[in-house]
Formats: C-alpha cells, structure tokens, sequence
C-alpha cells in the first residue's frame, strides 16, 4: 500500500500525484501543512518538506524527484511504452533536466512565492509566518513566470512534448507546477498559445481528473481550472 504526505498546492506533491496516477497507482493522501512542523512528521522527515512517498512498512522516499525516480525503477520499468521516462541515456539526460527545472528552479523563482503569499498565508498563523501578502514578492514572482512560460513555449513549439517526442516526467513537472498557478489564476495563458494548448492535452488526461475535481479550503479556484478546454 502506497501512501503520501502531501500537501494539494504543493507542485512536488502535485507532481508525484499525477505519477502515480499515470501508472495507475492507487495511494492514501495525508496532507500536512510543513509550515507547522509536527513533531509526527518531523520524525519521518526532519527537512519538513513535500512530498513524501510510503511503501508498506519501508522507509520513507522524500521530494518529489527521488519519489519519481523511485517510480520509475519500480513502476515505469514494466509499463512499456507507457513509462514517463526513456530507456536512452540522453533522453532520460533531458527528461531529468527539465524535471529539475519545473520543480526546482521555476519552483524558487515563481511558484513558491505565488503560492506562499496567495495560498499558504492564508492557513498560517501570525507566528509561522502568516499575515498580508508579500506584494514585491508577488510582483517579481510575476515578472519571472513570463520567462518561464516563454521557454515552455518554445520547448512546446519546437518537440512533440516537453523533453522530446514521448511524454515524459518532463511534462509531468510543468504541468504540476502551471496547475497550481492556474488555480488561482495567475497564469496569463494567452501570452503563450503553445503553452496553453500543450496544456490542455495534460488536462484532459485521466491523471489529471483528481487533481481538477479538489479544492483548497477558503479558497475557490480560477474560472477556468477545471475546464478541459478554455
């Protein structure tokens, strides 16, 4: 039995979810605010961030990478030309490459202060952080995501997918981390047609119907995010 501390505005989490989804995974959810630090989750991962992957009584997988690439080996390797990712060196090299892009470094030049100023504020409390939006944080959170949509842009025009001809853990990423983005409307997404109708293909796939049919707590999504075509 798989089971995954997440949080649903988390793009790692989001990530691992559509993952396992892909290779048809069922798995419990426990979400966990990391903002807290509770002591449980605290002892399973002392970093305290997401997500974080179970497999009956082993040891815990953390971040969202390690728990693909765990996937991978122990999933993907038997699902054919279903796997998320190649079995050539150079196009897993570039799967690789531009999953760490998504989730690290669009992750701490946009996502994560979007997400934290519009969505994480909300639930902390004054002493974890919680309190008004962060409005230069916001703003240069805003300026930034233009680059990153232009480059998912041009990687969307010039290949069938993100990393290459095959889907991959590559778009995998993006998609987890424009969906969370999406849900409160912070994606300008007739500047990037491209981008916009790549996405609608990821949309409409059976991975991602979980993730459009949840809502966060106080806050309802975007008009558009559970559309399919918009």
């Amino acid at each position: 039995m798989l089971k995954l501390h997440h949080h649903p505005m988390s793009t790692a989490s989001r990530f691992a979810r559509l993952v396992l989804a892909e290779y048809g995974e069922r798995c419990e959810l426990v979400e966990e605010r990391p903002w807290e630090r509770r002591r449980e989750f605290l002892v399973i991962n002392p970093a305290a961030t997401l997500p974080v992957l179970f497999e009956d009584s082993g040891p815990p997988i953390v971040g969202g990478i390690v728990v693909g690439e765990y996937l991978d080996e122990t999933r993907g390797a038997f699902q054919r030309d279903k796997r998320l990712m190649s079995e050539k060196p150079l196009e897993r090299a570039e799967a690789r490459r531009l999953t760490d892009w998504f989730l690290d470094k669009m992750e701490s030049e946009v996502t994560r202060y979007l997400i934290r100023e519009r969505v994480f504020k909300l639930e902390m409390r004054a002493d974890n952080g919680g309190g008004a939006p962060d409005a230069s944080a916001i703003r240069a959170a805003r300026a930034n995501l233009k680059h990153h949509l232009r480059y998912l842009g041009w990687l969307v025009e010039s290949r069938d997918w993100v990393a290459g001809k095959r889907l991959s853990y590559a778009d995998m990423a993006a998609a987890a981390a424009l969906s969370t983005l999406d849900y409160i409307g912070e994606v300008p997404w007739e500047s990037e047609p491209q981008v916009k109708e790549w996405y609608m293909r990821l949309k409409s796939r059976p991975s991602f119907r979980a993730l459009l049919s949840e809502r966060v707590r106080g806050l309802p999504p975007s008009l558009n995010y559970a559309e399919l075509d918009f």
